[in-house]
Formats: structure tokens, sequence, C-alpha cells
């Protein structure tokens, strides 16, 4: 029976949920290209947390290895990396087992096996695999060397975890299949885990890669994943440096490192070295390091940039008098130090007092890199809140004054953000102006930002349901890279 009538046909309460905020970019993690097979060209990437789980995977001698060293050497420690694969010759289909369980790698299971069998399909070819003996093995090992030996051109191996059954060939013909049973002997493709509902995907070989196409397709997938990029290999010509760094310029969200050990980077006279094509076409989001002792120096200019918490107070930095763990520093002289400073190259260099610092921390255009590293997270930022304002609005902002004030005070919030930690500071505005704003006038809280009137909308904008346009004058704190000192004596 009823107890009354329901309450809501008086006092109806209806809850609207907000979407939860778009994510901004990820400013503080770079990405490695490396050409090692550990990371095979489906996968493409993986994060790491430390150096352990980097050579846990490409060993101690692999180039992404030693260029992780030098990031996670740094302090503060980053805590994140991202390592991914360039295919820098044709790659080879793979078919990587499902990862083994203390149960399934017991080798008296396997040793029962004496008649086992499968079938795989390598590059078109069937494969039908039988009368496998594994009664004499005593690792997993050994068992993957009896079905190698078996497949006749097609390798197998048992990396710890998983059985992976790789192709003889390279290039986009190169294919390997599910594992199936044959019907006959003793059924072994579900104990190595290469069926379909176990196996992870298989992987077809691809066609060798330039640098540049690789990082393109990276922009394309992974874009908000990473902010540095630089490759983990020394083997990359100048030509092909330029190619990566005009694509980069193109995209204004990413800066990419280089280390260059040319004699020439040294010489003045020098035009071809990469020092040199870098200053010519004036990158801005593209810089380069010398080091005559590590081909992957500017990973660890990398490690101490990305470390920057903009969330905190007064937590902006610049790259000169910064130090780089596991680099051994440069000994110049005055004539040297000035040539790569002239070419705009960065160089981690001793000083005559027992210590070194990183210099000059600058890109190739004469902007400092912690100035356009700055700069890509203010844009990001803003770009950012002021969606997540229209993205998370119940109703809608009003195109009107009022609504055109929500938008300049979800833009004020970001200023003063920049001036919270580091990256603006009151001062003199010496451009021209615009609103109420001269040249000459003091910006006294780091920022101005002009709204004009909704009356002044055209017609056409306003069908269009567009904003007016906002503008901002933003001041840079800068920093401080060398002190001049007069000092006079009186008698």
């Amino acid at each position: 029976m009823s107890n009354g009538l329901p309450v809501s046909r008086l006092i109806n309460v209806a809850i609207n949920m907000s979407p939860l905020a778009a994510q901004g970019a990820n400013l503080n993690t770079a990405l490695l290209l490396g050409a090692s097979s550990a990371i095979d060209a489906n996968e493409r990437m993986r994060a790491f947390g430390s150096i352990d789980e980097v050579a846990s995977t490409f060993g101690t001698l692999a180039p992404e290895y030693l260029a992780a060293l030098l990031y996670f050497q740094q302090t503060p420690q980053p805590s994140e990396l991202l390592i991914g694969r360039w295919a820098k010759t044709a790659t080879s289909g793979l078919l990587r087992g499902a990862a083994l369980s203390t149960a399934q790698k017991d080798i008296n299971t396997w040793k029962a096996v004496t008649a086992g069998s499968f079938k795989v399909t390598v590059d078109a070819s069937l494969k039908t695999l039988s009368t496998l003996d594994f009664s004499g093995v005593t690792n997993l090992n050994g068992v993957a060397t009896i079905i190698q030996t078996a497949l006749a051109g097609a390798t197998c191996v048992w990396n710890g975890t998983q059985f992976v059954i790789t192709s003889p060939t390279t290039g986009t013909s190169s294919k390997i299949s599910y594992a199936t049973p044959t019907g006959t002997g003793t059924d072994i493709s579900t104990m190595l885990g290469m069926t379909s509902s176990l196996a992870s995907a298989p992987v077809d070989g691809i066609l060798a890669e330039t640098p540049d196409a690789c990082v393109a397709l990276f922009l394309d997938r992974f874009a908000n994943k990473f902010l540095g990029l630089q490759f983990a290999d020394s083997s990359l010509t100048n030509d092909q440096h330029v190619a990566v760094a005009d694509l980069i310029e193109g995209d204004q969200k990413h800066l990419y490192g280089a280390t260059t050990q040319e004699p020439q980077a040294l010489d003045s006279t020098a035009t071809t070295d990469l020092l040199s094509r870098f200053k010519a076409k004036a990158y801005k989001y593209s810089f380069a390091q010398y080091s005559s002792t590590s081909p992957y120096a500017v990973a660890s200019l990398f490690g101490r940039l990305l470390t920057t918490d903009f969330n905190a107070n007064n937590s902006t930095i610049t790259l000169m008098w910064k130090q780089e763990p596991g680099i051994v520093p440069e000994t110049l002289s005055s004539t040297q130090a000035n040539v790569l400073q002239d070419k705009r190259g960065n160089v981690f260099v001793a000083y005559n007092n027992d210590t070194a610092i990183v210099q000059y921390g600058v890109t190739p255009s004469g902007i400092f890199i912690d100035s356009v590293y700055n700069s890509i997270w203010f844009q990001n930022r803003i770009q950012t809140d002021v969606y997540n304002l229209l993205y998370q609005s119940p109703t809608k902002i009003p195109q009107t004054d009022t609504g055109n004030a929500l938008i300049a005070t979800v833009i004020a919030s970001v200023c003063d953000a920049a001036v919270n930690n580091g990256y603006l500071a009151p001062g003199v505005w010496n451009s021209a102006g615009f609103g109420a704003l001269k040249q000459g006038d003091p910006l006294a809280k780091g920022y101005y930002i002009y709204v004009p009137p909704i009356a002044l909308q055209s017609q056409a904008d306003r069908e269009a349901r567009k904003s007016v346009p906002f503008q901002i004058a933003a001041k840079e704190a800068g920093a401080i890279h060398s002190v001049d000192i007069l000092v006079n004596v009186n008698r």
C-alpha cells in the first residue's frame, strides 16, 4: 500500500554533474626515439619510471639506456620517460605470445610433451609443426630452440616472460599469424600462449622510416603525451636533424633537442656543421648541444628542464648555470666559447674555479630555451582552461560583455599562475600598445588583458557565435645570466 504521494510532485530535485575537465598536454615528459627492437612497430612506445625499468627492457648497452641514464641522473629527478621505436631499417613481422604464469612455465609440464604440434603462417607460407619432443629440455630456452629448428627459417625465442616468433624477412610482406592446432599430436598453441585468444595482435613488418617520418607519426598519435623529443641514435645526419627540426618548427608545441660532436662546431669558419645550420634557420623550437664525449648529452638538458612544476611558486628556471650529471664538462678556450655562443649552441663547460655549468641555454633563434618552454605551457594552459569553461558550463557562456568577462577572468587566472611560477613579472611594456595600454606604461601585475566591448563586434562574427578578440600583454620575468660589477677604490 502507498505511503503517500511522492514529494517530487511538489519539490523536484535534479542533479546535473558536469563532465570531467579536459586535460592539457603533458609538458614534463621527454620522448626518446631509438631503433632497438625491444619495442615493436605496433606498440611503438612505452613509459618508464626509472632507469632500472629501462635497463630491464633494453639492457645496459643500448643507446636508449645510455640516453635515459643521463635523463634520470638529473636533479630533481624526472618522474617519467617515454621511449619510442624508430624503424631505422625495415622491420620483421612477429608474434608475441601471452605472458606465461608460473604454472605454465613449469618445465616438467613441457618435458611431458613428446609429440607436440601447432600451425603458424610465416610470410604467407603455412608451417605445420609436429612430433615436437621436449622430453630432453631443461628450460624454456630449449623449447624455443626445438621450435625454431622445426620452423626452418623463422626464429623462436623465450624472453623470460613469453615466446616470440619472428619472420626471417623484413618489410610489409613480413608477417606471422596466430598459432592454431593441427588436429594431431599434442596441441601446444595454447601452451605457447600464441592463439588468437591469448597472444597480442601479430605485428606486421614495415618499411624503413626517415627520422622526420617517424617523428610525424608520433606527433600524430601521441602529441599530448610528451614535450621534449630527441633520438637515442648517433647516426642521424645533419640533413636528417634539419628535417626533424623543420617539422617541429611547424608544430610549435614540442621541443627538439640534438647533440653534436662535430669539431667544426668550434670552428668559426665552418658553416655546414649542425649548429651553423640550425642558426641559419633561426629555429625557436629546436636546439643543439655540443659535447665531445657524449652523443646523447641533450637528454640531460631535457631532464633538468622538464622537471619544472608550473603550479608551484617561483618554479620556472633558466638552463644557464645548471648542472649535467654524467656529462664530462668541456674545457674550452675563450675563442671556442665565443664561437659556440655566436652559433647559438649549448655546452656543459668547465670554469677555472673547479665548477662546470650549462651555457647558454639558448635556441638558434636567440630566444632562450626556457622562454620557449614557458610560452608553450602558457599557451596550452590558456587554451585548456578556456576550453573547460565552455565545456563544463551546464548552460552556455552568453555572447555578451558579461560572457566575455567570464573568459577574461579565466585568462587572468592563468596569467596570475604565470606570475606565481615566475614566468611573468611586473615591468615596463616596451612594445606597441592596445586598448588602454601604451608603450612605456608599467604593467603592475605583469600582464594586461584587453577585452573590446561586444558593441564593436561585427554582425558576421556575432552570427558565427564568436567571442570578441582578447589581447594579452605579458611581461616575462627573464633571468640574470651574467653580472657586471664596477668597484671604485678611493685612497
